[in-house]
């Protein structure tokens, strides 16, 4: 897994995301999701599986990517959300939202 935030573009609206998700990472990944979802496809999926470590700080992140996108029009969705953002977001009471996307 590498030491920074990575968003790798699968092509098809798919994307990789790996690496930290976590306070030290936060802006980078903010900025890397941002750029993906101006230029791709109208509906995006992000597959989460090779996340970690991740904290609220990375919750924060996927928040502000899935308002973006609905301030784009856009349909984002986050797969293989890993267990740590899970319970963050179940205790913060957003998990279906995480869940679902926009």
């Amino acid at each position: 897994m590498p030491a920074t935030f990575e968003l790798q573009d699968l092509g098809g609206g798919a994307l990789r995301a790996q690496g930290p998700l976590t306070f030290a990472s936060a802006r980078a990944a903010r900025a890397a999701g941002l750029a993906a979802l101006a230029c791709g496809p109208a509906a995006v999926k992000v597959d989460l599986k090779d996340v970690a470590p991740a904290d609220s700080a990375g919750l924060a992140v996927l928040l502000d990517l899935l308002g973006q996108a609905r301030q784009n029009g856009a349909h984002l969705t986050f797969a293989n959300i890993p267990s740590g953002l899970a319970a963050l977001a179940r205790i913060s009471e957003i998990e279906e939202l995480l869940e679902r996307g926009v």
